[in-house]
């Protein structure tokens, strides 16, 4: 079972565990709010597309509101079960749900205060320290001052290029690539003048 699979069951059950109306790291979602998302992205490809073409976001989120309305236990179980046979993301689950599964599992995890990271296998932080390489310029692109992705074994990203001392973010592949994807609750250390620290903090990295 791939990365991506067993972080979509971890999901589920986390999901369940919480409860529908529980908060998550992902603004004012509930878990219910999180769910519907997930189904929409792997079962409505149309409203799927307004996750990335503002023209269509109203669309999305009228398509998402009407699969909130379906029963928590149904669209938890759709989750489970992943891409139906017929999406296009069936064929490339392992690669393309990875951080979308992870990342939101821990949404759900470290929604409310009291989390604790959990500890991955090496493998699987290695599975995460790749894409994190894969998507750390892009999420870095509006840093004002060049910044250094790097673990507690010395492996280290140039997540964004400039002149002058960087802001070097040290913590484990998994801790990294949520902080990448916006998320606050998260354990790293950051190292650098502690203007520049400041203000690789308060980054906006949305995609």
């Amino acid at each position: 079972m791939s990365l991506a699979q067993r972080e979509r069951h971890a999901l589920v059950r986390s999901a369940l565990a919480a409860g529908a109306e529980a908060p998550t790291l992902c603004g004012t979602w509930t878990v219910y709010d999180l769910a519907a998302h997930l189904v929409v992205r792997e079962r409505r490809p149309d409203a799927a597309l307004g996750i990335l073409l503002k023209p269509m976001a109203g669309y999305l989120d009228r398509q998402q509101a009407k699969i909130r309305q379906r029963p928590f236990p149904e669209l938890a179980e759709q989750i489970r079960t992943g891409p139906p046979l017929w999406s296009p993301l069936r064929p490339v689950d392992a690669m393309v749900n990875l951080t979308e599964m992870f990342i939101h599992h821990e949404d759900i995890r470290r929604g409310e205060p009291g989390w604790e990271p959990r500890q991955l296998a090496d493998t699987d932080e290695q599975r995460l320290w790749r894409a994190l390489r894969a998507i750390a310029r892009a999420n870095y692109r509006r840093s004002p001052v060049p910044l250094v992705l790097a673990t507690p074994g010395g492996e280290r990203i140039t997540a964004h290029a400039g002149t002058g001392d960087a802001v070097v973010l040290t913590g484990p592949p998994s801790e990294l690539l949520l902080h990448a994807f916006g998320r606050d609750e998260v354990r790293i250390e950051a190292s650098g003048p502690d203007a520049d620290v400041r203000a690789v903090l308060a980054t906006d990295r949305s995609v």
